[in-house]
């Protein structure tokens, strides 16, 4: 079937048209043309609000009821999957906060098992631990942290289809482990970390191309000390993550970093627990109960613990507190996470030959509607509003 979607605006991940058409044909983008072009064999469907290439989260460790941790299944990630694709997730990493050896081989078999029974939107798996430092734990178990083995190195390195993205700690683990990772086709980002400026180098030398939600579980930047975050800062040509739910960094402290190293290498995260598309309003992790209160999720002593956030409430928090253009956020949220994976020449963009994998906001950026591979589903905001801006 060939399908003219035709929107008031069209964001072909470089600039906002107007009046234009998405020519869809066998789950691919043909072509972006003016609506008065649009080929007579084409299907003409016409649509009210923005069409922009649909949303990208490489960190969401749950969503719908369901946390990755607890349901290492295919069945798991289709559910989590499911539950943010009406906020305009197109394309998810489902991420496996620090567990047990066990837990990690069976989450990285749920992906790869996910992948190949062709699970809407699943790009790969991200490995957030347990190769951390303690010291900047957050609300990952520090029992369940430890060294990287041979074993996780073939486990992690092991072919197969999608992506594997790790966050680890640069000071835990040794530059040739890193560059055996990152010659494998594995992303490495440095987390939960309180590595020294010389020793980020010393990894991004050996691969590390990333940073994992830029200040959190990280030293502050000092004079003398600049730490992960200078170094972060500094590397304009790293990709680094950032979660805008206003909660886990201020505003201030957002729009600095983006002033600093600017937004094409920004990319918006959710960090998102079993909670987003979910009534429930605490459930449990490790043994420890984790509410949410006012779009924040904390355990018992006020750490955070994840996000409520979702992709859609992202990019309006971009837009509305960093005071950044509407292009620049949408950016974030699908062209820039798709050049840190490598997928760079297939999502990301509305362009010929890419998936057509997009989401229709409306004036509120509120999302209507969206399409994985072609295949069209109604979004969060088709019926209710999302969830609002904290």
């Amino acid at each position: 079937m060939k399908t003219a979607i035709i929107g008031s605006r069209v964001f072909d991940g470089v600039r906002i048209r107007s009046g234009d058409a998405v020519l869809i044909a066998d789950r691919s983008i043909v072509d972006v043309v003016p609506a008065e072009t649009v080929p007579a064999d084409y299907d003409r469907r016409a649509v009210d609000g923005l069409i922009a290439p649909g949303f990208i989260d490489i960190q969401v460790n749950g969503g719908g009821g369901v946390l990755f941790n607890d349901e290492p299944t295919p069945d798991g990630i289709a559910a989590i999957g499911s539950a943010h694709r009406p906020y305009g997730t197109t394309g998810f990493l489902p991420t496996l906060i620090t567990d047990t050896p066990e837990v990690m081989r069976q989450a990285v078999a749920a992906a790869r098992e996910a992948l190949a029974a062709g699970v809407p939107g699943l790009l790969g798996v991200h490995l957030e631990g347990p190769f951390l430092n303690p010291a900047r734990k957050g609300v990952h178990q520090v029992d369940y942290m430890r060294p990287v083995e041979a074993d996780d190195i073939a486990l992690m390195t092991a072919p197969g289809k999608g992506r594997t993205l790790v966050t680890l700690a640069p000071e835990m683990v040794e530059p040739d482990v890193i560059t055996r990772l990152t010659d494998a086709g594995v992303v490495v980002s440095a987390g939960h970390t309180k590595a020294s400026y010389e020793t980020i180098g010393a990894a991004r030398a050996a691969g590390l191309t990333g940073f994992t939600h830029l200040f959190n579980a990280m030293p502050p930047l000092a004079g003398r000390e600049p730490g992960p975050v200078g170094a972060a800062l500094e590397a304009w040509d790293a990709w680094c993550s950032v979660i805008v739910d206003l909660h886990h960094v201020s505003a201030a402290s957002l729009r600095v970093a983006i002033a600093a190293r600017g937004w094409e290498r920004t990319i918006l995260v959710t960090d998102a627990m079993s909670s987003v598309g979910s009534p429930h309003d605490a459930f449990e992790l490790h043994g420890r109960t984790i509410r949410r209160e006012a779009g924040r999720l904390t355990i018992g002593d006020g750490t955070l613990a994840g996000s409520d956030l979702d992709m859609a409430s992202a990019v309006r928090n971009t837009v509305a507190e960093l005071n950044l253009p509407l292009e620049a956020a949408l950016h974030m949220a699908s062209r820039a996470p798709a050049e840190f994976l490598g997928l760079g020449d297939e999502l990301g963009q509305l362009q010929p030959g890419y998936r057509a994998s997009m989401v229709l906001l409306d004036d509120d950026l509120q999302v209507v509607e969206t399409w994985i591979d072609g295949q069209a589903s109604a979004g969060a905001g088709a019926t209710r509003a999302s969830p609002a801006a904290p």
